[in-house]
């Protein structure tokens, strides 16, 4: 099985590309940011086995992992092209049966009248124009929570962009200007945990 890798713009994560799908059908990513949290994925937890890692993000047809900053590429790739490689061509289940994750998104049922229409408006926003482009880099963007009185919108970052030194360009000039763009009583968009 040949896998390409591609890199992010968090230089501590690498996006690798089996070029077939990774998670099953209706689940757009799962993310592992510790290795407690990686239990219902024997991938994941795999993954975790090699010295160095520090974060596992399951896409539709990707893997991003995530490393320490002590470690190099050169030193850990090959163990992860291996685990990865050896996941897929056996057919090995990446992800438990009946395993889902638990969703930190908040829904535009959480709100209602004219505020649940706002909702609506930013997490479409966030799923046509945001998300696509983030999976691109190996991560994830997700709706936590809208505050109406303050128009602030708090969004949870995975994969690859938990920790990259650009997210804060990421959130503040592509997803804060587009949000405010289109949906006026956003004012400004803030990263969670």
């Amino acid at each position: 099985m040949f896998i390409e890798t591609a890199p992010t713009p968090n230089p501590q994560s690498l996006k690798f590309l089996p070029g077939q799908p990774v998670l099953g059908e209706g689940v757009l990513g799962m993310d592992f940011p510790t290795p407690g949290t990686a239990k219902p994925s024997p991938l994941a937890t795999a993954l975790y086995d090699v010295d160095g890692v520090t974060g596992v993000y399951l896409g539709a047809d990707f893997v991003t992992v995530t490393k320490d900053p002590s470690v190099e590429w050169t030193h850990i790739k090959p163990a992860l092209l291996g685990t990865i490689a050896d996941y897929l061509a056996a057919g090995i289940p990446v992800v438990d049966q009946g395993a889902v994750e638990e969703s930190p998104a908040g829904s535009a049922d959480d709100y209602e009248g004219e505020d649940k229409e706002i909702v609506e408006q930013i997490v479409e926003l966030l799923d046509t124009r945001v998300r696509p482009a983030v999976a691109q880099d190996g991560g994830d963007i997700v709706f936590h929570k809208f505050v109406p009185g303050d128009g602030i919108v708090y969004l949870t970052m995975r994969g690859s962009c938990a920790g990259c030194p650009s997210s804060t360009m990421t959130l503040k000039s592509g997803i804060e200007n587009l949000l405010r763009h289109y949906v006026p009583e956003v004012t400004s968009v803030e990263a969670v945990g």
